[in-house]
Order: structure tokens, then C-alpha cells, then sequence
């Protein structure tokens, strides 16, 4: 699988993913994906019952963590006052330390993740 990263990091995407949706049911919450016609896409959308929200990037390397431009052009597009701001943006990574970016973004790695 090194000789691929492609499919190690879709992969690790789904992993990601299994790990929030088991998380998001033990609480009646949502998860979501998203893509519009301009090619932007967030791979998770998580709602909670009370009405926040939170968008996540998977990326499987420290390298990658720069994509996470996408979560904000994400969020400057929703209508807060319909949906409220997100409660948190954050890119999800294979290891290393967990921190917040000047932009706002959380890097997460995927050992932190709990309910």
C-alpha cells in the first residue's frame, strides 16, 4: 500500500469516516458530505441536534494540511444566518500534534478523536 498513497489515503478517509459516523450515532447527530458544481468539495459535515456544526478534511499527510483552504472557502459560502457559523473546522491527520492554525483551522490527529 506505500507504493500507492492514493488508495492508502482513501483508506485512511474511510477510517476517518467510520470513526465519526460511530461517534455521531451514539449522540442522534448527522454527517454529511459535500460537493457543489465548482468542485469544492468537505469530505464530513457533522450536525449536531442542537443546531452547530462542524466540517472536517481527511488528509493522511502533514504536507496536505494546507488543503484545509477548502474548509474555509466552505464555510465563507454558508448562510450563517441559517445555519449558524461552524462550531469548528478541522483537518484530520494520520499523526502528530493536535493545534490550531492561524487561519482557525484545527489540525487533528486521528488518535484524539473520542466520543
Amino acid at each position: 500500500m506505500l507504493a500507492d498513497l492514493h488508495l492508502l489515503g482513501l483508506l485512511f478517509a474511510s477510517l476517518v469516516v467510520r470513526d465519526l459516523r460511530v461517534n455521531a450515532q451514539a449522540s442522534d447527530d448527522t454527517m454529511l458530505h459535500y460537493r457543489d458544481n465548482t468542485g469544492l468539495e468537505v469530505d464530513v459535515i457533522v450536525g449536531v441536534a442542537d443546531g452547530r456544526w462542524a466540517a472536517f478534511e481527511v488528509k493522511l499527510g502533514q504536507g496536505q494540511i494546507d488543503a484545509a483552504v477548502a474548509l474555509l472557502t466552505f464555510a465563507s459560502r454558508v448562510d450563517t444566518a441559517k445555519c449558524g457559523a461552524p462550531a469548528a473546522l478541522g483537518v484530520i491527520t494520520v499523526a502528530g500534534y493536535g493545534y490550531q492554525r492561524p487561519d482557525g483551522v484545527h489540525v487533528i490527529p486521528i488518535a484524539a478523536l473520542g466520543p
